[in-house]
């Protein structure tokens, strides 16, 4: 399928800025899969919700896999980019700098609440021409019911070194792989000690803990639509399903069932 990019500047984009006097905004956008957004940045924070489909957030940084019925938070000023890994229905809800929950942080996955899903739905429904009570009180609920949200620990650091780079998003775009650091080494010119002494010096992990994380990242939006576990690890380049859900476990906490079970 060819890749569509996409500039911040595009019509479908469009849409009122948030301000002191309201600082709560937003628009409902759709976009196909395969479609790129350009690195781009605005003065104020934003909250995306993935009603449906998939889609990649990075930074310079990291990389955030957000799966439907979550939301990705990106704050004032940070540049990030967005690739739309299955099609998808999203609501993204612009903050002003001032009113930020989350001052200091670039960005975050958020488990979705109940009551931020509906007051989201309830804003949608109101005349961004028009300002009323009405939306006024239910951006107050948003910003005071933000802060309260679960964070989802699926981020993916990203290096800076190019050739950890090109490997690591190499390893995005096919989560199971299963080349061993010693034959990334090879295709990148360098020692695997030299490797293996980057991810440690610029990501803080092994390559084995970043390969991990990479792949529970992709995990989690495979098994919210309703893939089979044992076809989740075999995707995923996991021996076994119990070996995955291992995995899932110790990152999450519970199982991958109970997971997605209990917080929908």
């Amino acid at each position: 399928m060819p890749i569509k990019v996409v500039t911040h500047t595009d019509k479908y984009v469009e849409h009122r800025d948030p301000t002191e006097a309201r600082p709560v905004t937003m628009i409902a956008r759709d976009l196909d899969s395969a479609r790129i957004l350009q690195p781009h940045r605005h003065d104020y924070a934003q909250l995306t919700l993935a009603l449906d489909g998939v889609i990649r957030v990075s930074t310079v940084d990291s990389s955030w896999i957000v799966p439907p019925q979550r939301a990705v938070w990106i704050g004032a000023n940070i540049e990030h980019a967005v690739t739309v890994i299955e099609t998808a229905r999203l609501r993204p809800v612009f903050v002003a700098a001032t009113r930020d929950p989350f001052p200091g942080e670039n960005c975050r996955v958020l488990e979705l609440s109940p009551l931020l899903r509906e007051l989201v739905a309830a804003l949608e429904q109101q005349d961004p021409a028009t300002p009323s009570e009405r939306s006024r009180l239910i951006s107050e609920l948003i910003l005071d019911e933000l802060p309260r949200l679960a964070t989802l620990p699926i981020r993916v650091p990203m290096p800076t070194d190019k050739r950890l780079k090109s490997m690591c998003n190499a390893l995005l775009a096919e989560p199971a792989n299963t080349q061993t650091l010693g034959e990334w080494a090879q295709r990148a010119g360098a020692s695997e000690r030299t490797l293996a002494r980057l991810f440690e010096k610029e990501l803080g992990m092994s390559f084995g803990q970043w390969r991990q994380q990479a792949r529970l990242a992709h995990a989690a939006p495979l098994i919210a639509r309703g893939v089979p576990l044992s076809q989740v690890a075999d995707q995923l380049g996991y021996a076994s399903q119990s070996a995955f859900t291992a995995m899932f476990r110790k990152t999450f906490g519970c199982p991958p069932t109970e997971f997605f079970n209990t917080r929908n």
